[in-house]
């Protein structure tokens, strides 16, 4: 975000390279902290190795006795948390009405990887087992692949290679890094809502909305994703009617973007479908749960508020400060980038880029379309394709493909790359809703992970770092608020102790 002329820079192979070594050093030293500390002390609870049978015949527990009982021991008791409903889940699928809080792509996942690449050890360490070192496989190397394509996405929004990398070493050691070393969701959604965000940016829309729906199928916040949708809907359709008078077009463009919305909610609405004809289909009125009985039964609302405590200001209470001060760092980062960006460009911030001066013709660029968009070849003339799989330098020249004459200015201010203000709002938007949502709604310590895969949060960082009269001092605060919770986080959590 700093100031600079506008000129395309492609990344650097060797800063994919020192993203991919620093995220690998990461999960290794995570893993090395969560033996450490579990070698040292003993877990607050030792129930981890409970594992009733299923309560389907089908899904039956195998008691066949181990080769290895010892490392089936140490993974079974390493599943703690959340993964131990990830874990049942696999294994046994939805039984109980709380189970239906988690999602069921992670679950999906470890099954399919368990009966397949670890069927062989099986018979070694167990079923239970297996199933957790599947969790822990699948997070790692989806947490390797969400830092790859965070870096991607960086370059091609900030057109800044140095800024990209830094923001993506601090994803690598991220104060919820405990979290995607272990079997939560927070790997899964992080990947494919970062890999959305480059798709889309790309113009590939079809990918884009189709790892968006993953993503809503991974956590229920993966549906805010069809936010970014909008926001580039929105924008074609005002650029269409009111600059180019296409209303037919403009008509085209509101309808696309409705069924790709519509697409992203899909995996929220089939799940909690689901829900009710498990748990409320047959039942007389009597017997039916309250939430079935709702005029729109929604499972998840009723499970987060009867379960989990949640609801709007329900968690403001004298008891609950040290989680809210547990919270303070990442919610006021994500206070303070808002700010920032409201106080650069508020003109664009209040009126979320529409109807503002336009920029330089040479320099124009459409909301949200580095790539091509078929409901919209009005706006500007690309290349075809030539290959299945987006590459970052492909990416980086559909920016020069647009044809001056038919390109629509934004605007923007001289500050950073022309179409950075628009194109990073929606970002913003996403990350203060999400803010809101975790401090007046949720747990308020669920914040640290509920916002660490907003890549903006990472960009401020970056940008705050880099700033030469108070870079150092900052830069010292984010990597002691990084390394602290990393180090605690792998305490805390690995040994069943409350963290976030």
């Amino acid at each position: 975000m700093r100031s600079k002329s506008f000129s395309i820079k492609p990344d650097s192979h060797a800063h994919r390279v020192r993203v991919l070594k620093c995220a690998l050093s990461s999960r290794i030293l995570l893993i090395a902290l969560i033996l450490l500390w579990r070698s040292l002390l003993s877990p607050y609870d030792t129930s981890a190795l409970i594992s009733p049978t299923c309560v389907s015949a089908s899904n039956a527990n195998s008691d066949s006795p181990v080769l290895f009982p010892r490392a089936a021991s140490a993974l079974e008791n390493s599943i703690v948390w959340d993964g131990v409903y990830f874990v049942r889940i696999a294994q046994c699928g939805y039984e109980y009405e709380q189970s239906y809080a988690f999602f069921p792509l992670l679950p999906i996942c470890i099954s399919l990887v368990s009966r397949t690449v670890f069927a062989p050890l099986i018979p070694m360490i167990g079923q239970r087992a297996v199933l957790g070192l599947s969790g822990y496989v699948i997070n790692n190397v989806a947490f390797i692949f969400a830092a790859l394509y965070l870096y991607r996405l960086s370059v091609l929004i900030l057109n800044d290679p140095e800024v990209a990398l830094l923001a993506s070493i601090l994803f690598c050691f991220n104060p919820a890094s405990i979290f995607y070393s272990s079997i939560y969701s927070e790997s899964l959604y992080a990947l494919l809502s970062v890999g959305g965000l480059y798709n889309l940016m790309g113009g590939a829309n079809n990918i884009a909305t189709l790892l968006f729906a993953l993503s809503g199928a991974a956590r229920s916040n993966g549906m805010l994703n069809a936010g970014y949708i909008g926001f580039q809907t929105m924008h074609w359709a005002y650029d269409a009617i009111s600059l180019k008078k296409h209303a037919f077009v403009g008509l085209q463009v509101v309808v696309s973007g409705a069924l790709r919305c519509f697409c992203i909610f899909i995996p929220f609405f089939s799940f909690q479908a689901y829900g009710y004809f498990n748990i409320c289909r047959g039942h007389a009125d009597d017997e039916m749960r309250p939430w079935c009985k709702a005029r729109i039964p929604l499972l998840y609302d009723y499970i987060q508020s009867h379960y989990w405590g949640g609801g709007f200001l329900r968690y403001f209470q004298v008891k609950q400060l040290p989680n809210f001060l547990l919270a303070s760092p990442i919610l006021s980062l994500a206070i303070c980038s808002i700010v920032h960006y409201v106080k650069m460009w508020p003109a664009v911030f209040f009126s979320l880029g529409l109807g503002t001066a336009p920029a330089k013709k040479e320099m124009s660029a459409t909301v949200f379309s580095l790539g091509a968009n078929t409901e919209l070849k009005t706006v500007g003339v690309l290349e075809n394709e030539t290959s299945g799989t987006l590459q970052d330098a492909h990416c980086i020249r559909l920016r020069k493909r647009f044809t001056k004459e038919e390109s629509i200015a934004m605007n923007i201010t001289s500050e950073g790359p022309p179409s950075l203000p628009v194109i990073v709002l929606p970002f913003i938007l996403h990350l203060g809703f999400m803010a809101a949502t975790a401090f007046l709604i949720m747990h308020v310590q669920v914040a640290t992970r509920f916002l660490s895969a907003s890549p903006s949060l990472y960009w401020f960082a970056s940008y705050v770092m880099i700033t030469p009269s108070i870079g150092k001092r900052w830069g010292y605060f984010i990597w002691a608020y990084s390394v602290s919770y990393v180090l605690l986080g792998s305490l805390l959590f690995s040994n069943f102790y409350p963290f976030t």
